[in-house]
């Protein structure tokens, strides 16, 4: 790592998932000067995907797509004295690495690559009473990575570490940090949190997208992070999207459970964080405090839930319901099996006096779960398949019928800091042990203010007390939002951009409001946590994704667009904190 500014380490990141942009890596070596390229693809259905993989073929279990980039880049990077660092390892970072030797040699290159290792904690998850996973890893640190960085390696790989390290590892090597430095490892770790899920930071996935030019091709984004830890998110000039005050504060709040962003080398307050505008495309993260890190590492624990078959039915035009009720008797009535979990839902997409058949349709769901493939293979889809001709006038489905697939469970398990063997393997095959912290506090979350009672009109009321006028609208209409999953758990992350309507807003959304904004969880446990600094709310909503995403327990098994949901829904908001365009309150 060649970086030229001894107090500003420049670390782009080429990549947020497994499947993202194939030229990001070129874009950013071509289009402006950066000292780091990072890249991330360990979501956690990723790990299960990859540990599937690698069961059918014990070669595999890395990211290929990382591959497919070096094959272009490598040597551009090494010109330019570009480290990279990447958690493309998944499953199999030793594999990896040969690979990417034997890239390398291909093309008359050699570079220097080290790996982290210890995270696969598989082998021991019985004994550490984690069960029986398919795949137990644990989340590893920075302070491997940083180690392999100061070592003058050119590629770094790891398995599974938390998102950020990938970023804060190289700033840790750059500035010599040690394992007491929290409130800098805190603001490398905002910063982190903030580009490692690539153009969610420069306009994508970004509730007021409409106010972005050029989002055709966003550009990747770039942390410019300063020796206290303070950092500037940016992106190259002339790339597509934006880097805004607001794009920064909606990745912020991806993902998270509270005001305390726990991780395996620092806690970062993020209630400390202060967001502001620089110049354009240029927002600044400072006063970021740090507290030590929790005594227990996240473990992602993957397993093999059973097998899961649907089958989609259409219904058009008239009479619905009562097409909905005849289609789930027969097909009840036909079922020969019994499987361990079945579930119908009827989406109602149909308007009246549609203009197309599309928009006179609406769609019956019955989803199936059982351990047994054959219980929800061919004797389902038969049930399905048998009513087809003396059923509601017009059925047909989605989809033809298929075999039941094999579905995976996530859920999280913790361990102590010193049981995960922390190791970085340098380029010479040097094994070198990454000591865990030695000073951590009890995990204990941070809830923030609680919400004042009642609908949130008095925190906007006239000047004698009395309540403030209102209008019905979309609460997209005054606040942004970003929603993510963790786990089996959902989160959204609301904020204004008005310092008027903050007050409303924090008072507005109780757990009790958000159960009636979003009826799946009208029975589910809601925790609300207050972020004035960024004039945010996060919500977190448990167990609406069931045991995780891979188990598509609904519509959106991800929580993706959970938060535009909740932005659509109308409120009782006081007019005159309204936008003055008419047109806005749509």
């Amino acid at each position: 790592m060649r970086a030229a500014d001894q107090d500003v380490l420049r670390v782009g990141n080429c990549s947020g998932f497994y499947g993202d942009r194939l030229s990001a890596m070129r874009e950013m070596l071509q289009d402006g000067q950066v000292d780091v390229i990072t890249g991330d693809w360990l979501a956690e259905l990723t790990m299960l995907i990859l540990g599937r993989d690698r069961l059918k073929d014990p070669d595999t279990g890395y990211a290929k797509t990382f591959l497919l980039q070096l094959r272009d880049c490598l040597g551009l990077a090494l010109e330019q004295g570009v480290t990279i660092v990447a958690n493309a390892g998944g499953v199999n970072t030793p594999g990896l690495v040969t690979a990417i030797r034997e890239l390398a040699t291909s093309q008359g290159l050699s570079p220097q690559v080290a790996h982290v290792r210890g995270d696969d904690l598989t082998p021991r998850a019985a004994e550490l009473g984690l069960g029986e996973p398919m795949g137990a890893h644990a989340y590893l640190g920075a302070f491997g990575i940083a180690r392999a960085v100061a070592s003058g390696a050119d590629i770094v790989v790891t398995g599974r570490v938390t998102d950020a390290s990938i970023i804060v590892g190289p700033a840790i090597a750059h500035f010599g940090w040690g394992r007491e430095d929290h409130d800098a490892l805190a603001g490398a770790t905002a910063a982190g949190h903030v580009i490692e899920c690539g153009t969610q930071a420069t306009g994508g996935n970004y509730s007021f997208f409409t106010e972005i030019e050029n989002l055709d091709h966003p550009g990747f984004p770039i942390a410019e992070i300063h020796r206290d830890g303070s950092s500037v998110i940016t992106k190259h000039p002339g790339t597509g999207g934006a880097v805004t005050v607001d794009t920064v504060k909606s990745q912020l709040l991806y993902e998270i459970a509270d005001a305390r962003y726990p991780g395996p080398d620092v806690t970062t307050r993020l209630d400390t964080i202060t967001v502001e505008h620089q110049a354009p495309d240029r927002v600044s993260m400072a006063g970021i405090r740090g507290e030590a890190p929790p005594p227990e590492v996240k473990v992602s624990l993957n397993s093999l839930g059973g097998f899961r078959n649907e089958m989609t039915m259409v219904l058009t035009g008239l009479d619905i319901e009562a097409k909905a009720e005849l289609a789930q008797r027969q097909f009840m009535s036909g079922l020969t099996t019994s499987p361990a979990e079945l579930t119908w839902a009827l989406t109602r997409t149909d308007i009246p006096n549609a203009p197309t058949q599309q928009q006179a349709a609406a769609l019956l769901t019955v989803v199936a779960r059982d351990k047994d493939p054959k219980v929800v293979g061919r004797a389902f889809t038969r049930a399905g398949i048998e009513i087809a001709l003396g059923t509601y006038p017009g059925c047909h489905t989605l989809a033809p019928p298929s075999a039941g697939s094999p579905y995976g469970v996530f859920t999280p398990g913790y361990v102590a800091q010193s049981v995960p063997e922390h190791e970085v393997v340098l380029d010479d095959g040097t094994v070198e042990v990454i000591a865990p912290p030695s000073q951590t506090r009890p995990l204990e979350p941070l809830l923030g203010e609680p919400a004042a009672p009642g609908d949130g009109t008095h925190a906007a009321a006239g000047p004698h007390g009395e309540p403030a006028p209102t209008c019905a609208v979309p609460l997209g209409t005054i606040a942004g939002a970003r929603s993510g999953d963790k786990g089996g758990h959902a989160n959204i992350g609301v904020w204004v951009r008005d310092e008027r309507v903050w007050p409303w807003l924090s008072a507005h959304l109780t757990p009790e409001r958000v159960r009636e904004l979003i009826p799946e969880a009208a029975d589910l446990p809601v925790q609300i946590t207050h972020l004035p600094n960024l004039m945010a709310v996060n919500v977190v909503v448990e167990n609406i994704l069931g045991e995780g995403v891979a188990y598509n327990a609904r519509f959106d098994p991800q929580a993706k667009g959970l938060a535009e949901w909740l932005r659509s829904r109308h409120v009782d908001i006081p007019t005159h904190l309204l936008p003055s365009t008419p047109e806005d309150h749509r």
